[in-house]
């Protein structure tokens, strides 16, 4: 029964690609053929590929590509975002493009409260100085900030804004949020969160603002110079968002000249920044390189709702999680 199995397109498996654990859950559902293997040639792999299953982006899905693809049935993503394709274009051909929304929100808010926790408390500078063989004494520069009992500003109230709610009540944060649409009294109440219709207001309160929107074109550049100057001069830009959402440029102004303390952050733009890029350089950033799903249990959890989505697709059923354009 082997052969009636449909094919499904993805990266690599390996380093860049798929772990071993995740093409597993893909191999019962489909064959799969990597991107390097398929371009050696198209014509004949082409016309029999129903899925392309995409993971860190990859394969970069162009019009070049798909137009080699004349059965493609569905596009599913790994992860929320959909900024890198173009829904309505994809549409268009006749083909679906799913998401695996969900799975990812725990992860995504611990690695949130991970980057807030370490820049607030000076972690990475620490463990420097601990492992520093010249080290004799314990200085005066670790003294962080205080987390608990501080102001967590959100911006971005979906799943993954909720989920950082929850963590930061745990602190005892002060949670503040702005978001397209107000959560119900009972969401608010769970998390003690204040709603703030104007963005400002959360801006010139918080002690920590954090991320969490999807990026759209409304909120391309949406922390820009502005912004950043309603902020405390105490407080710290945590990004587990989109590297666009923030105006990088005006991000290393802010930093340079102490209009904010500190930015965390785990996307930039592009990604990886280019290795002379200025906010390389700066004392006060913490950047890690977009790995905010990154767990085993996430990345299998993501991988089997891909592979939900692209199943009931090629079968000509509702994909669970199909993405609709705007």
């Amino acid at each position: 029964m082997a052969e009636e199995k449909p094919w499904a397109l993805i990266s690599e498996v390996g380093e860049q690609g798929y772990l071993e654990e995740m093409a597993d859950i893909i191999k019962p559902h489909f064959h799969i053929i990597s991107h390097k293997d398929f371009q050696q040639n198209p014509q004949l792999h082409g016309p029999k590929i129903q899925a392309l299953l995409l993971w860190n982006g990859f394969p970069v899905v162009e019009p070049s590509l798909l137009g080699l693809l004349p059965s493609l049935k569905v596009v599913a993503n790994g992860g929320v975002g959909i900024d890198h394709l173009d829904v309505p274009y994809i549409n268009s051909l006749g083909v679906k493009v799913t998401n695996t929304p969900g799975v990812v929100s725990n992860a995504t808010a611990d690695i949130g409260m991970a980057l807030l926790l370490a820049s607030a408390r000076k972690v990475v500078e620490g463990h420097q100085v601990a492992v520093d063989p010249k080290t004799t004494h314990i200085p005066q520069c670790l003294m962080g900030v205080e987390v608990s009992e501080s102001t967590l500003g959100i911006i971005g109230m979906g799943h993954i804004g909720y989920k950082i709610a929850q963590r930061g009540k745990g602190f005892d944060m002060k949670i503040l949020y702005h978001n397209r649409s107000r959560r119900s009294v009972e969401d608010e109440q769970a998390v003690g969160a204040t709603y703030c219709e104007n963005m400002d207001d959360l801006l010139k309160e918080s002690d920590f603002v954090m991320l969490a929107v999807n990026l759209t074109p409304e909120t391309t550049g949406l922390i820009s110079h502005r912004q950043l100057s309603l902020m405390k001069p105490t407080a710290t830009l945590v990004n587990v968002s989109r590297g666009l959402v923030v105006d990088q440029d005006a991000l290393v102004k802010a930093l340079q000249s102490g209009t904010i303390r500190a930015a965390a952050l785990d996307v930039t733009y592009p990604e990886p920044l280019p290795r002379d890029h200025p906010l390389l350089g700066l004392p006060n950033v913490l950047i890690t390189p977009h790995v905010g799903t990154n767990t085993l249990t996430t990345s299998l959890k993501m991988v089997q709702q891909m592979v939900d989505n692209a199943v009931a697709a090629v079968k000509g059923l509702t994909a669970p999680n199909e993405v609709k354009p705007k």
